[in-house]
């Protein structure tokens, strides 16, 4: 994988008290998002770098956002519900990589945010699996193309910002699609 750094985005927090200033800068691997709202996020770092940026999340801080093409979205914040995942792995002796991801549920969406199910990319056979799974549906494999084509038509398939994937955002209610 050569030149693979060009592929991650990267990830600062910046918090200035009385006393002391802190700046942390991590390595996003996966990104998915609309507008300030975070989706997904998985970072990678250094053992303690993990660990504020993890606090950070949940003292709902903000962030700063900059993707590989080097654009910076300013601001960046999770929703108000969390599902956090840490990981550590040793790599070699004194190199420990490790890692946060946070992601929003569906049903923690905040008033007056769009609701919706965030994919890594739009490929029809996943989505409709995920689709009726996420809503709840009894379907039919046979029956996937024509769910699929009232989605679609409705323009209810909408590309979000990523880094590492292609993401789109897929806004259906129960009774659009039964």
């Amino acid at each position: 994988m050569e030149n693979a750094h060009l592929r991650f985005g990267l990830l600062e927090y910046v918090r200035m008290t009385e006393k002391a200033s802190t700046r942390i800068r991590l390595r996003v691997d996966r990104y998915i998002g609309e507008d300030r709202q975070t989706h997904l996020l998985s970072v990678f770092g250094n053992d303690s770098d993990v660990g504020a940026i993890t606090a950070a999340v949940h003292e709902k801080a903000a962030f700063s956002l900059t993707f590989p093409d080097g654009t910076t979205k300013g601001r960046v914040a999770r929703r108000t519900c969390l599902l956090l995942q840490r990981g550590c792995d040793s790599t070699g002796p004194g190199n420990i990589l490790c890692a946060i991801c946070w992601r929003c549920p569906r049903n923690s969406t905040p008033m007056g945010a769009r609701d919706g199910l965030s994919c890594l990319r739009y490929r029809r056979e996943e989505a409709w699996a995920t689709l009726v799974s996420f809503l709840g549906l009894p379907a039919d494999p046979t029956w996937a193309d024509y769910i699929l084509g009232i989605v679609e038509g409705k323009k209810r398939i909408e590309e979000i910002d990523g880094i590492g994937c292609q993401p789109v955002l897929i806004s259906a209610a129960t009774e659009e699609v039964a």
